[in-house]
């Protein structure tokens, strides 16, 4: 497909804008508001905000990370989120092109991006994206892939051994490990990507939460109980398999060949 050469600046500005429209998601999911209604106001004053203070990066730099209204601090997570969904959006131009897997790939690292954040914040992985997730993926794995049939056996695989796991240690300890958003979520990345790169997600993301974990043990001396939400790890070992698993997986078979 032909490229101009503003398309990367383009591409960049959309994944700002989008960034500020996570931005919506991550606060009003978890509290079971719409995303869409109504219009973004100040969540310390309730005060709408103006189209002109809402520009992605531009309007929290002028106005100093405060309401206009107000002069609430304003969390500067916001733009946070919109670099770094720009950022992943030209990323995701110059490793795709354009092509209608860039915008399957972006739409995956989208719902990521949400589920990192609400899962680090509230610890929950809201059914609102990880059930249309799984639907989503699977026919948009079917068009782009990795294939219908892949893609099956992705949400098989990925719900199934995350239920497992879950299953087993409710048996042996008596209590819950691991929340079934987790497995919704896994279930989800499984229809997007296939049975082969959930599982490297699964393996990469109990690898860096058992890092993290041990990390955190030795820093507070405390117990880890429900500390560290697994939909985080999840959530990175999903990127980084959405971009790099094919490559890691020829690397680690070619060890063996």
């Amino acid at each position: 497909m032909t490229s101009y050469p503003f398309d990367p600046l383009l591409i960049t500005l959309l994944g700002l804008m989008i960034g500020s429209f996570l931005n919506v998601c991550i606060y009003r999911l978890p509290r079971r508001l719409s995303p869409v209604r109504p219009r973004s106001a100040c969540t310390s004053c309730g005060r709408l905000i103006v189209w002109y203070d809402n520009l992605p990066l531009l309007s929290y730099a002028v106005l100093g990370g405060r309401c206009r209204a107000c002069g609430a601090f304003i969390s500067p997570m916001y733009p946070l989120i919109e670099l770094i969904t720009g950022a992943i959006f030209l990323s995701g131009y110059y490793w795709y092109g354009l092509s209608p897997l860039l915008a399957v790939r972006l739409l995956f690292a989208c719902a990521m991006i949400v589920l990192f954040v609400i899962d680090l914040q509230h610890k929950i992985l809201p059914n609102q994206i990880t059930l249309p997730g799984m639907a989503v993926g699977f026919v948009l794995g079917g068009l782009t892939g990795p294939g219908w049939i892949s893609s099956l056996l992705g949400i098989a695989a990925g719900a199934g051994s995350l239920f497992a796991v879950a299953e087993v240690y409710y048996r042996v300890r008596g209590e819950e490990g691991l929340g079934m958003g987790d497995v919704k979520m896994l279930g989800m990345i499984g229809a997007f990507l296939g049975w082969k790169l959930v599982l490297l997600t699964l393996v990469l993301s109990s690898l860096l939460g058992s890092i993290v974990g041990v990390a955190i043990l030795l820093v507070k001396k405390e117990s880890l109980k429900y500390a560290l939400p697994f939909g985080t790890f999840l959530a990175i070992g999903a990127l980084v398999s959405s971009v790099a698993g094919d490559a890691l997986l020829a690397w680690y078979l070619g060890l063996y060949s």
